[in-house]
Parts: structure tokens; sequence; C-alpha cells
């Protein structure tokens, strides 16, 4: 199956790249990419305290996690505004 493509209004041909990932590891839960996402992606939520980047006297303690993947449109506005470079981006297929 063929990866989704669109057209840009001027006629230019363009291939989108949805997010397919998020590095917790990095992540500083700081919501900007929840922020600017205009699909509900992403969800903020409490690091496990088993998490190796948990620590409770720090300030983060909250991470982001991927909500709804299937719902991105691919418009690459999380990746940014985000300071630690946490997603990943590909070209999909339609229900991929």
């Amino acid at each position: 199956m063929a990866n989704i493509t669109g057209v840009t209004r001027g006629g230019t041909p363009y291939e989108p790249t949805f997010v397919t990932e998020l590095n917790a590891a990095n992540c500083i839960g700081c919501g900007r990419c929840y922020k600017v996402c205009p699909r509900k992606v992403f969800e903020l939520v409490e690091r496990s305290e088993d998490d190796e980047a948990y620590d409770e006297d720090e300030d983060n303690c909250m991470v982001m996690i991927l909500a709804d993947a299937q719902d991105c449109i691919g418009c690459g506005s999380c990746s940014r505004v985000c300071p630690k470079q946490c997603h990943t981006h590909k070209p999909l297929a339609a229900g991929a």
C-alpha cells in the first residue's frame, strides 16, 4: 500500500510524516507538543516510580504519551516545539 500523499494549495505534492513514537526517557513533560497539537494526539501523565527518569524531588514527574497516534494529521507541529526532540515521525499508508 502506498504512503499517504497530499497536494498544497499551490499544487505542489508532498508526503506528510506522522508521529509514530515518543521518547519518554528524554521527555521533560513541558506540554508544548500537547498545546500545539490540533488533534489531541498527546496526553500528559505522571511518570511511574519504575521510570528511570522519575525523581519526586525534581520537576520531571510528568511525561507525555501518545494517546491517539492514529489521529495524527502529519503537521509536524509537535516536533518543531519540542526542546528535547522526543518525537519520531514517518510517512505512512492509510490505516497503518
